[in-house]
């Protein structure tokens, strides 16, 4: 109260709660949103999880290993016909970071492009031949490599 005019409500204190003719009554969720914290730091939480993202470093192969897989692309080309089912090990390079991740995956060969460097698997997906570090499958064991 105040001390000077401990009165100074008594005219309004008994009236009836306003209700505006022009503006629609808000809901108790909407009024509540108002008073809702505000997030000054906008994207904070996802650059910290983005910092705490792991990468693999690519592994460069040496010349007798690029051979080796020189030489089964050319078998697998050679076969191409009968869509080859092969495991392959290749890197997936990272958009935002150094670095990327390591994917193993089992697919069907449709087409093999050895001057593009492309292999494309029957579900039309395409690899990226310089990215393919290992690349096994029955294909080889059948001609002993």
């Amino acid at each position: 109260m105040n001390e000077k005019n401990p009165h100074r409500y008594d005219k309004i204190i008994n009236l009836e709660h306003f209700v505006s003719r022009n503006r629609k009554h808000m809901s108790n969720y909407d009024r509540a949103a108002q008073f809702a914290p505000f997030d000054a730091l906008t994207g904070y939480d996802e650059a910290i999880e983005e910092t705490g993202r792991t990468t693999e470093n690519e592994i460069f192969l040496g010349d007798n290993e690029i051979e080796e897989l020189d030489i089964r692309f050319r078998i697998i080309e050679d076969c191409i016909k009968d869509k080859p089912t092969v495991k392959i090990r290749y890197f997936i390079p990272d958009l935002y970071k150094d670095g990327g991740m390591y994917k193993d995956e089992t697919i069907s060969i449709r087409a093999i492009d050895l001057v593009k460097r492309i292999i494309v698997s029957t579900d039309k997906k395409k690899y990226d031949m310089d990215y393919i570090i290992a690349i096994d499958g029955d294909i080889f064991d059948e001609i002993g490599l």
